[in-house]
């Protein structure tokens, strides 16, 4: 009961990343899996990218419906909306 918790460690996350220093990694990566200094079934960083929506019911139904709504058929149906609107303050078209 009295016992203290060890502290968490220490684990910085990095919010912005750089492009350069992701293509530079790859491009390392590969000459030394080419060379034979890594072995050539090392899981990649970008593997799993995308993965979760595939094995999730919901998510996956939404990456392939998209949108249901577009932007033209939004437009529309603010027009007709609109005249709508005038037509039950005004009373004319």
């Amino acid at each position: 009961m009295f016992q203290t918790r060890e502290p968490r460690k220490y684990r910085p996350i990095q919010f912005y990343t750089s492009e350069r220093k992701d293509k530079l990694d790859k491009l390392v990566r590969d000459v030394k899996r080419e060379m034979g200094e890594l072995p050539t079934n090392e899981i990649e960083p970008d593997h799993f990218k995308g993965k979760f929506s595939q094995f999730t019911p919901r998510a996956h139904r939404a990456s392939e419906s998209g949108s249901r709504l577009t932007w033209p058929l939004a437009l529309i149906l603010i027009l007709v909306l609109l005249l709508l609107w005038h037509y039950i303050v005004i009373g004319k078209l």
